[in-house]
């Protein structure tokens, strides 16, 4: 009995295993010419370790009013994640891989609450929405929060406008505008970051103050 041979291929199966080992190859080699995935942007948050502070600050008088606290506003072009900069006047451009953990305005509410809690002379500050009844409330929107590249070093801009009105009548008590600048040590997007956690800790300061201020000219003013 005579041994097995092996069949000889066709021509035309012989070429189409040979195409199809050819494509094999072509695609493996192909797959690691692709460009990578870029890298997912870095994300930064506006909460600063503040300075220690050096005094305690007075208890509240149980009359003192609840201050509630809206969920700040943003102007347009600050009101994404996207972390801005400008070089020209009245262009602002967007970082490709650096953004904000959340929307900037979103990030100073807590902020705003517990600055306030410190130092506003309120018997407590809420964040709304919430089931309290407040004396007063706080309106916030953030105008402009970018790195300006025009100037030498680079600067970061935070303006915010604060409005006080009475939480049952809706009348506005004060309001007044804040601006804070402050320079980066660098020119890159984490500089700015850092410059505009220093910008956001003064501004809070000044808001604190603001609040608590208009605060004590309640006590005097005539009912």
């Amino acid at each position: 009995m005579k041994a097995p041979t092996n069949t000889p291929l066709s021509p035309s199966r012989a070429h189409a295993q040979l195409l199809a080992m050819c494509t094999l190859v072509l695609l493996a080699s192909c797959g690691s010419l692709l460009p990578k995935p870029p890298p997912a942007p870095a994300r930064h948050t506006l909460d600063a370790s503040p300075a220690p502070r050096t005094a305690v600050a007075p208890m509240p008088a149980a009359s003192a009013p609840v201050l509630i606290v809206a969920q700040p506003r943003a102007a347009a072009g600050h009101d994404s994640r996207r972390l801005v900069y400008q070089r020209q006047p009245l262009e602002l451009e967007a970082f490709a891989f650096h953004e904000w953990v959340e929307p900037p305005a979103h990030l100073l509410a807590p902020l705003l609450v517990h600055a306030l809690q410190e130092g506003g002379g309120f018997r407590a500050v809420l964040l709304a929405p919430s089931a309290a009844a407040g004396g007063w409330l706080l309106e916030t929107e953030l105008i402009r929060l970018q790195q300006d590249f025009s100037t030498q070093p680079s600067q970061v801009q935070l303006s915010l406008r604060a409005v006080l009105l009475d939480g049952t009548t809706r009348q506005v008590l004060a309001w007044r505008e804040f601006d804070a600048r402050v320079a980066a040590t660098s020119d890159d997007p984490v500089a700015g970051v850092q410059a505009a956690q220093q910008a956001a800790q003064r501004v809070l300061k000044e808001l604190t103050a603001f609040c608590a201020s208009e605060r004590q000219r309640a006590l005097v003013r005539p009912t």
